[in-house]
């Protein structure tokens, strides 16, 4: 294994995180500073333990990752964007009641908050392994080419080289997020939430195919 092969092994597993990431940005557009390195940092976490869990497991795990993955993936998303889904309807719903109340003459001081959909850290941990369970296979093959062909570092590296890769480009992302939330933050929950879902639905095709 090339080392351009394994800078390509990252970025690809990266594509989900960076795709989260945008997500959580969206829906938390006043998040503080300090976030964005947190959210960017549990990706890159995850996406650098799981070749390793995968790697050191070996290939007596290897079958069991592989039948498994897809759809754990596939159920933490759908249940993580489907809340987000729900709680958007409900806040735009209860937005509307509050912009007719202001109309009925109601008090018109809380027609304007807006609450954000804030990314915790339960959420948060969910998302790291949601988005990094492919990854685990990843280290299996990291293994497999080890014994055959050789990988370019001590595996130790090249997970280092995938985690690093996850952050330099979802912590981009979530910045970018933010302005793309406070330009549409009415509807970027049910957006957030859809492509969550999306992403999970697509890790689910591709592991039964």
């Amino acid at each position: 294994m090339q080392l351009w092969e394994l800078f390509l092994i990252g970025v690809a597993l990266a594509m989900d995180a960076l795709a989260v990431s945008l997500t959580d940005g969206m829906t938390e557009p006043k998040m503080p500073a300090w976030k964005p390195v947190c959210i960017a940092g549990t990706f890159a976490l995850f996406q650098a333990a799981m070749p390793l869990l995968g790697y050191y497991c070996g290939y007596a795990f290897s079958s069991l990752v592989k039948k498994i993955a897809p759809y754990l993936s596939f159920a933490l998303l759908l249940f993580i964007g489907g809340k987000m889904i729900l709680d958007s309807i409900l806040e735009i719903s209860e937005k509307r009641k509050r912009a007719s109340a202001v109309q009925a003459g109601g008090a018109g001081e809380s027609a304007g908050k807006k609450r954000d959909a804030k990314t915790g850290a339960g959420k948060l941990l969910l998302q790291g392994v949601a988005t990094s369970l492919d990854a685990l296979a990843v280290g299996v093959t990291l293994l497999a080419a080890e014994t055959t062909v050789g990988i370019p570092f001590h595996v130790l590296w090249c997970a280092a080289l995938i985690g690093g890769i996850t952050f330099a480009l979802s912590y981009p992302a979530v910045w970018a997020g933010r302005k793309i939330g406070d330009r549409f933050a009415d509807k970027a929950g049910l957006l957030g939430g859809a492509v969550l879902i999306a992403i999970g639905v697509k890790i689910l095709v591709e592991g039964l195919l």
